[in-house]
């Protein structure tokens, strides 16, 4: 018996057939690796071509800058801040104890020199002057008096001395005693004496009559004490007792100012008050009128400075004083120091380097930036500095500096560039 014997059947292998493509006159394609290179060349010129233009962006385009504006007859300012007072300030009050019957005047009042104020009871020392002036009227006739007596005894003495002398011519001739002679010769000497008495009493009388007017004048003063007066044209600030109070001698009854001394006084950076000086100009600003300025002046500088906050006190002074002040009231004052025929102003942040009042800036000259070391003032009351040097012809300062700024780089204004 015949085996048959089977077997598996063999993958086929088929052998893939090239094909060619056909290109212009019989050319073959490029290869894989032809492809990546002018891949990587057009990357490469791109690159080139980007870095080209940042490059003319960056180094050769001019760049837009803006230029600070040059300033003629710029002032010089300083600003303080400070409150509203006066140079001129009262306590007052009576010299002496009492009870208050009399109050002429309140805050706010104004009152002129001699004007009175306030009375206290003073029936008493009226009645004593009453007294020293009656005194008075008796010293003056007692002088008249005395000037009575000293005429009688002149009369006296010179009726005595005549009957003296002619006692003794009779008693000489033997017509009168001797006796008769010497008796009227006594009442020569009495008369004398008498006279002399009555001078005496002439200077008694006077020194009695100056004795009664110093009383009085004493008994006056004492009650003028009893009333208060203003001591000169004043303003009222406060009225500190009611009528009925009994105040002790030297108790304050009345604040007063003197208005025509009312001033600011202010508190100025010492960096910036070495200019200030007596007399100066300046705009007083007050809290409760922000919109008003009132012109004044530098009335006073004082010697010594507040060493904590390292400010100078400076009082200024209204040229004509608000009718409606109130003291304590916070203002502010901006003096005028002086002022620059000319200068650049910049921003404090266009100059670099900035030490003790130099500093660098950048500049365009002949179109081109440039870098120039400059002299700057002390700041003004916005902040700007102003160059003090003298700049060459045709040199405009750069205040805001743009990115990409290098010395040489060709540069156009930011105005001229808007047209």
């Amino acid at each position: 018996m015949a085996v048959m014997r089977l077997e598996e059947p063999r993958p086929r292998i088929e052998m893939p057939i090239p094909v060619r493509i056909p290109t212009a006159h019989g050319a073959q394609p490029p290869s894989g690796p032809s492809r990546r290179a002018l891949a990587l060349a057009a990357l490469i010129a791109l690159l080139a071509a980007l870095a080209g233009f940042v490059g003319w962006r960056v180094l050769l385009r001019p760049v837009t800058v803006e230029v600070a504006s040059v300033g003629t007859d710029v002032p010089v300012q300083v600003f303080g801040l400070g409150t509203v007072g006066a140079r001129v300030q009262s306590n007052v009050g009576f010299k002496v104890a009492g009870v208050l019957v009399a109050l002429n005047a309140d805050s706010g009042d104004r009152v002129s020199a001699g004007s009175v104020l306030a009375r206290l009871d003073a029936r008493e020392v009226a009645a004593q002057l009453g007294q020293a002036n009656a005194g008075v009227l008796q010293a003056r006739a007692s002088l008249v008096k005395a000037h009575a007596d000293v005429a009688a005894g002149e009369a006296n003495r010179a009726n005595a001395t005549a009957v003296a002398g002619r006692r003794s011519e009779l008693a000489k001739s033997g017509h009168a005693s001797v006796e008769e002679a010497q008796t009227t010769r006594t009442a020569e000497l009495t008369a004398v004496a008498n006279l002399g008495i009555a001078r005496a009493g002439v200077d008694v009388a006077e020194a009695a009559l100056t004795a009664a007017e110093a009383q009085v004048t004493y008994a006056q003063a004492t009650l003028d004490n009893y009333t208060l007066r203003a001591p000169y044209d004043a303003l009222v600030v406060a009225r500190n007792l009611q009528l009925g109070a009994m105040p002790l001698p030297g108790q304050v009854v009345f604040t007063l100012i003197d208005p025509a001394t009312i001033w600011v006084l202010g508190y100025v950076d010492e960096r910036l008050a070495g200019g200030i000086a007596l007399g100066q100009p300046a705009e007083i600003t007050l809290r409760s009128e922000p919109g008003r300025h009132y012109p004044g002046h530098v009335a006073r500088i004082e010697i010594q400075s507040d060493a904590v906050n390292e400010e100078r006190l400076v009082e200024v002074a209204f040229d004509n004083i608000p009718r409606d002040i109130h003291l304590a009231e916070q203002a502010e004052v901006v003096i005028t120091t002086g002022s620059l025929d000319r200068a650049v102003l910049v921003p404090q942040t266009a100059v670099s380097g900035l030490r003790d009042g130099h500093g660098t800036v950048w500049t365009i000259e002949d179109a081109r930036l440039a870098r120039r070391d400059v002299t700057v003032g002390a700041p003004l009351l916005d902040g700007r500095l102003p160059i003090i040097d003298r700049l060459p012809e045709g040199t405009q300062v750069v205040v805001s500096p743009a990115s990409g700024v290098r010395v040489g780089r060709a540069a156009v204004i930011a105005e001229t560039a808007s047209k």
